[in-house]
């Protein structure tokens, strides 16, 4: 049998992500030992109850003490906190990544805690469900998904690609980038859908021709997918957009100027403007799909 890639994994949350994490390393044989930590004295009894982690800790430098790996794995508001809590007790060869959703903010709050060493290599499993808590991780969360790796640079490229090799075998697929580019092509993909899924879901709630019953009664498919993109973690989402507000911010405008040419279209009753451009996106659709990237179950019905 193989030997771990890694002896010791400290997970600094074990929510979603790091619970899946632990899942999916126990499953292929990745790590010798997985500990963890958690503020709440609640999640770290659970964490230990489903065998997430063999020991759970409520003080973060001693989970990631003695660790060849440390996993920030929190909302990325808390990032910096962590990275100085733990900071002290790295050891050299160690290296720390983590899981957030935006890059830049989350280098600059980071790295310049990392000692002498240690290598800071970020990462984001472009993976994810609505649900969260340490129940709601599972092995094949990973599975042909990506995972960008946006090592600052003066990284050891040994150490990005140990960690590119422990995400594939978690069942990723692995890209790399810089991490302002990494934040304006999630804004694009990822933050953008969100915010406005955010809005649509709070607008129809607020809508007084249209009660509370008859949004959940005759939700659409459209809707519904709304309602589960806008069921993601609250915290998780509010740091996001406070971190990546300038390509959000970008990306926005964009959206703004291309729905006043639908809103123009829709006025005018320009259907060929309205038909050129859904026939455009459903080629987008037709290539996530292609790519492996769609849910299973709602790609057999496009």
């Amino acid at each position: 049998m193989a030997a771990p890639l890694f002896r010791r994994m400290a997970l600094l949350g074990v929510g979603l992500i790091g619970g899946s994490m632990s899942h999916a390393a126990r499953r292929g044989g990745l790590v010798g030992e997985i500990v963890g930590h958690a503020k709440s004295e609640r999640t770290r009894a659970r964490a230990l109850e489903l065998g997430l982690c063999a020991k759970m800790y409520d003080n973060p430098a001693d989970a990631a003490r003695d660790a060849d790996l440390v996993v920030l794995a929190t909302p990325v508001g808390a990032y910096a906190a962590l990275a100085a809590a733990i900071a002290p007790v790295l050891k050299p060869g160690t290296i720390v990544t983590d899981v957030g959703s935006v890059k830049a903010a989350v280098v600059a709050d980071v790295l310049p805690h990392m000692p002498p060493g240690v290598d800071f290599v970020p990462a984001h499993p472009v993976a994810g469900t609505e649900h969260s808590g340490p129940d709601a991780g599972f092995a094949e969360l990973f599975d042909n998904r990506w995972t960008i790796l946006t090592p600052p640079e003066g990284t050891r490229p040994e150490a990005t690609e140990k960690l590119a090799t422990f995400w594939r075998a978690l069942g990723a697929r692995v890209d790399i980038m810089t991490p302002p580019h990494h934040d304006l092509v999630l804004a694009v993909t990822s933050h953008l859908p969100h915010l406005i899924a955010y809005n649509i879901v709070g607008t129809a709630n607020h809508l007084e021709a249209v009660t509370e019953s008859e949004v959940i009664k005759y939700a659409a498919g459209g809707f519904r997918d709304f309602t589960r993109i806008a069921a993601s973690d609250p915290v998780m989402w509010r740091d996001i957009f406070l971190t990546n507000g300038g390509a959000v911010l970008e990306m926005l405008g964009r959206f703004q100027e291309d729905l006043s040419v639908l809103t123009r279209a829709i006025r005018f009753k320009d259907g060929e403007t309205l038909e050129k451009f859904f026939t455009h996106t459903r080629a987008i659709r037709r290539g996530v799909i292609d790519a492996g990237q769609a849910d299973p179950e709602t790609a057999k019905k496009k």
